[in-house]
């Protein structure tokens, strides 16, 4: 059976706005023509223009943040502790590299938000409304994915500020049937910072504050954010890889998140 893969992962790219500046990544791209004496170093005598063409290797040097481009947000960023809802006490929170395996490639479901305010905090009966529109009954392990506004404006100046958020009853709603692994094409998983400082400034209710993310202290799960191209998924029936990097005690790992469909 023919099978096709639709790239829902963004490129990390340090040319365009897609952080905030104190997180922004930097590359440090190194061309053939720069390198020929890093290769030659390897062999004594060799002289540069004994390479071929006088080249060496293209190489590049980073300065990251594990958020930076498509990642898979560990339990550990959101909070300590997860699973208070499961055990009592909770537990401690998993690290990237802890993160079972299984959760990172299943059946994938698709929400799409797009219509929904930059700011809205996204709730448990709209999550059920959107279930059912695309006929879905969500099950243990699903891998659910959002469609946001922020989409169309991946690159631009206003990126960080598009957007719903996926609130705690959303995001709960969604554990407690199982899900493990979500995913957004907006900058975080919850509201936009700066709209819910807003509120905050109205409310001064600290619970507002990355509500959807501090879900993950009552269940514990991984979110992807700064996805691309689910416009083009339908709505189920396709599969989610999204296996992240394996940075020994760390918050988040990059991922190459990748539907699939069988067509």
């Amino acid at each position: 059976m023919p099978r096709r893969f639709i790239d829902i992962s963004v490129s990390l790219d340090a040319d365009i706005v897609s952080d905030p500046p104190m997180m922004a990544p930097q590359v440090n791209y190194l061309a053939h023509d720069a390198t020929a004496d890093q290769v030659a170093s390897f062999f004594p005598g060799l002289e540069e223009e004994q390479l071929p063409e006088g080249e060496g290797w293209a190489i590049e040097m980073l300065q990251i943040a594990t958020h930076n481009g498509t990642h898979l947000d560990a339990p550990y960023h959101h909070h300590s502790t997860m699973n208070r809802a499961l055990k009592e006490g909770g537990e401690r929170a998993l690290t990237i590299d802890e993160v079972p395996l299984e959760w990172c490639f299943n059946p994938g479901v698709k929400f799409d938000f797009r219509r929904m305010d930059d700011g809205y905090v996204v709730t448990a009966a709209d999550v059920e409304a959107e279930l059912k529109r695309i006929g879905h009954e969500l099950q243990p392990l699903d891998i659910v994915v959002v469609n946001t506004s922020a989409a169309k404006r991946y690159g631009h100046d206003d990126y960080i500020m598009k957007g719903c958020g996926m609130g705690r009853e959303a995001t709960l709603y969604l554990l407690e049937r199982g899900v493990r692994v979500t995913g957004t094409d907006a900058w975080s998983w919850d509201a936009p910072f700066a709209l819910t400082a807003q509120k905050w400034i109205e409310t001064k209710d600290p619970s507002i504050i990355w509500e959807g993310h501090r879900a993950s202290m009552e269940i514990g799960y991984c979110h992807m954010e700064k996805l691309a191209n689910l416009d083009q998924l339908p709505d189920t029936g396709f599969q989610v890889s999204c296996f992240p990097y394996k940075i020994k005690a760390a918050s988040a790992g990059f991922t190459r998140a990748v539907a699939i469909i069988e067509d």
